[in-house]
């Protein structure tokens, strides 16, 4: 098993040090109301929204599971992250829709529109959805990520994965969140190209990976 090296524990650290700087600047900042709290007070701009959403979607499942469901079922999972623009249509489409009513969440707009039922309804059914596809699945990936990097036991990893992001999630909200992500993001695009890099010189090349997934 490969363990990690001092330049290795200096970028972590290094890393954490600077979510800490960001979620503590972003709760100083914050303003005590609603608006600012759910929504970032609306004025954060494109590319952070952009980051942000980006980093929401791709986490460590991506890098330990679909790594690993691409690797085995040749290219399934890219051709279903592609269609991911998709996702930039239905914003354009409905995002008017939510900006002129005021809302705050995907709930409150279904009981503006409808009733108190809808609301409750999209809330439970969201949050249990979420909780059994995306949360744990994330969590699990986290931790066995952390576990491994650090060496540590698995709950412990994941445990303070979840304890640490729901600290300044709490405390800075959707501001602390976005801002964070987009720090998250970055490196994940750096990371994946890297990987990518490194992933192709093992293989012999591009021309060797089209050798290897041609059916």
């Amino acid at each position: 098993m490969q363990t990690l090296d001092t330049f290795d524990w200096i970028a972590i650290v290094f890393y954490f040090l600077i979510l800490l700087g960001i979620a503590v600047w972003v709760i100083r900042k914050k303003e005590d109301n609603t608006e600012d709290y759910f929504l970032a007070g609306r004025n954060v701009g494109w590319f952070v929204v952009g980051a942000s959403i980006f980093a929401s979607n791709i986490g460590s499942e991506h890098v330990v599971g679909l790594a690993g469901a691409g690797a085995s079922d040749k290219l399934p999972m890219l051709i279903y992250e592609i269609h991911a623009w998709i996702v930039l249509i239905l914003g354009w489409v409905f995002l008017p829709f939510y900006a002129r009513s005021g809302v705050f969440t995907m709930p409150e707009f279904l009981e503006k529109r409808f009733d108190a039922r809808s609301r409750w309804v999209l809330s439970i059914f969201s949050i249990v959805a979420y909780v059994l596809t995306k949360i744990s699945v994330t969590i699990y990936a986290g931790g066995v990520v952390v576990s491994a990097l650090l060496g540590i036991d698995f709950w412990t990893g994941a445990i303070a994965t979840v304890i640490l992001t729901g600290i300044y999630t709490v405390l800075g909200g959707m501001r602390a969140v976005v801002y964070t992500e987009t720090l998250q993001a970055v490196l994940l695009v750096l990371g994946a190209a890297v990987l990518t890099y490194l992933g192709l010189e093992k293989v012999g090349g591009w021309g060797s990976l089209v050798e290897t997934v041609k059916p």
